[in-house]
């Protein structure tokens, strides 16, 4: 989700209570009113951008993610702390592997090879939901801020590097086994997303048109894919 308010989260002002947990440098904040806020520091204020469109096209598909808020700093990115019931693609059980498996088709649209995360930890659960805690590594951006460049391009190929890559072990585990059905449904969720919404929500947060052409592209690639 996005909170979308005109409080900006500045961690100058804000104590920092906890540690950083991911491979970004970073730090849980806390304010005034005792709520607190995981904020990332990226290396560019493009790479933060990038992550918030993300964030923005996982939700506009209906994908559960953390609630992100914005930053004063450009360059950073923050969501509202949770407390997880659990957290790795090794702990979900058949009905939250379900659950996870029903976005797979958003993952791949957006181009997220961190899905499930370098270590088996991007795939967490909240109140009985399965979400993806973190969509750095999603659309122009690596996670960790290197482009993508011509990797990112119109051809989904992720449709199928994400279940079979041997170097994304962790999103094959999670993955591999979807059967064509449930790839068909995962692809139709990103199929059932009108163009002019795409086009939206990436100029609402000052993303290119041709970032927004490229994922309209994208989208009829995959229908392409369906068996």
């Amino acid at each position: 989700m996005i909170a979308m308010n005109d409080n900006l989260i500045d961690t100058a002002t804000m104590p920092k209570v906890g540690r950083q947990m991911g491979s970004n440098p970073a730090g849980v904040y806390q304010d005034k009113d005792g709520r607190r806020f995981y904020v990332k520091s990226l290396e560019s204020p493009a790479h933060a951008r990038n992550e918030f469109i993300a964030a923005k096209l996982y939700q506009l598909a209906g994908a559960p993610t953390l609630t992100y808020v914005r930053a004063k700093e450009l360059n950073q990115i923050a969501t509202e702390f949770v407390d997880l019931d659990k957290k790795h693609v090794s702990r979900l059980s058949a009905g939250e592997r379900r659950q996870a498996q029903r976005w797979f088709g958003v993952h791949a649209w957006t181009a997220n090879w961190d899905a499930a995360g370098f270590d088996g930890d991007n795939q967490g659960v909240v109140d009985g939901v399965v979400m993806t805690l973190d969509v750095g590594g999603a659309l122009e951006f690596r996670a960790q801020g290197d482009p993508k460049g011509k990797a990112f391009g119109a051809s989904v190929c992720e449709l199928d590097s994400l279940r079979k890559n041997a170097d994304n072990p962790h999103a094959v585990r999670l993955f591999a086994d979807m059967s064509p059905v449930e790839i068909n449904d995962a692809i139709a969720v990103v199929m059932r997303i009108p163009d002019a919404s795409i086009r939206k929500v990436v100029a609402e947060n000052r993303g290119s048109i041709a970032l927004a052409e490229k994922m309209i592209a994208r989208k009829a690639d995959m229908a392409k894919r369906v068996t």
